[in-house]
């Protein structure tokens, strides 16, 4: 019965994830597949595989900076706050408008922190929000420096425009793949960091092989991404790929590169202790925005190039998208985790 009541929770989780998948998947593959270098189906096919890889087997860097911002200590409160967020993504994906499941799943983790009367780590959510700045920025000096190297190899390279393309279409592919990794690898968090504390799993030996309660959480959590990816992302594939700005597929492989690489950059443990290990600074490891990264680079291919092809009317959009996503979230929270306890006496907290 226990694991029965805990499936049912975790409904609004894997209901997370879907979102998040068609949501955020077009930011991988939007920009190649705008550009008609690769087909939907062989994009999904690989950015399926690679977000699950990526969930499991590097997801836990994100997820203990998301657990500091609220520990979300009943499985009836963390099933609300997957679902406020999950609705909030869901909302404005069927609207067309591309927001981030990362300041959803931020927004609604305060509304459970307010109603359940926890106090909120202000550290780790400035933290947090200060990635929100940090990752567009970065992933846009990324894209542009990224954009004039290729430019001046191309200048003074000799190689023809067949052999080009079938280059660029091998590299999209190839990032495609690391772009998913980096995804699953960073916003698993989003999805089921909230079940972290209140999960009644229990780890699972496989011969030699011990997976953890945290990677069968993440497990699921990245087919339900995966689910998202197949069957509901070739809506916002659009306003990536074509709507904000025309882009050439070299450009288009220049954008899925700079957003994976920021990607990986918020999420890798490994990256984060050598550069400390000698007394370089680094990246906090948190959950950011997809979106927000590919627009970045989106944004700063554009300016490199005179800004005139920007499309400034869906950035305004998606920018406003940004800033009402974590106030709707944690409205809808709030108001939701007081109905799930007064009317279906629920422990949404302890």
């Amino acid at each position: 019965m226990t694991e029965i009541l805990f499936l049912f929770f975790l409904s609004s989780g894997l209901f997370l994830g879907w979102s998040l998948g068609a949501n955020d998947a077009a930011n991988i593959f939007g920009t190649a597949v705008g550009s008609r270098m690769i087909k939907f189906r062989t994009a999904a096919l690989i950015a399926s595989v690679f977000v699950i890889l990526g969930a499991v087997f590097a997801g836990s860097g994100a997820s203990q900076t998301l657990g500091e911002l609220g520990k979300v200590n009943a499985l009836a409160g963390a099933f609300m706050v997957a679902l406020s967020a999950a609705l909030t993504v869901y909302w404005m994906v069927s609207s067309g408008v591309l927001v981030s499941t990362s300041q959803a799943i931020v927004g609604a983790i305060i509304g459970w922190n307010l109603y359940a009367a926890k106090p909120t780590d202000w550290f780790t959510l400035s933290t947090i929000v200060s990635s929100w700045v940090t990752c567009p920025i970065l992933c846009g000096i990324i894209a542009v420096f990224t954009y004039y190297g290729i430019k001046h190899w191309l200048k003074h390279s000799k190689i023809h425009l067949l052999r080009q393309d079938s280059y660029v279409r091998t590299g999209l592919i190839l990032i495609a793949a690391f772009g998913a990794y980096a995804l699953g690898a960073n916003n698993i968090a989003n999805v089921m960091g909230v079940f972290v504390a209140s999960s009644p799993l229990q780890d699972v030996q496989v011969g030699g092989l011990i997976i953890s309660k945290t990677q069968i959480l993440f497990l699921l959590g990245g087919l339900a991404i995966s689910a998202g990816i197949i069957t509901y992302s070739q809506k916002t594939i659009q306003t990536v790929g074509n709507s904000l700005m025309e882009m050439t597929p070299i450009v288009a492989w220049i954008v899925v590169f700079s957003q994976s690489v920021v990607l990986y950059l918020f999420a890798s443990e490994g990256i984060k202790n050598f550069l400390e290990g000698y007394g370089l600074p680094s990246l906090p490891l948190v959950p950011v925005s997809s979106s927000q990264a590919v627009i970045g680079a989106i944004i700063g291919i554009g300016l490199a190039k005179g800004g005139k092809n920007i499309n400034w009317t869906i950035v305004a959009r998606i920018i406003a998208g940004w800033v009402f996503t974590p106030a709707i979230s944690a409205i809808v929270c709030f108001i939701s985790l007081f109905f799930l306890e007064n009317v279906f006496n629920l422990a949404v907290y302890q």
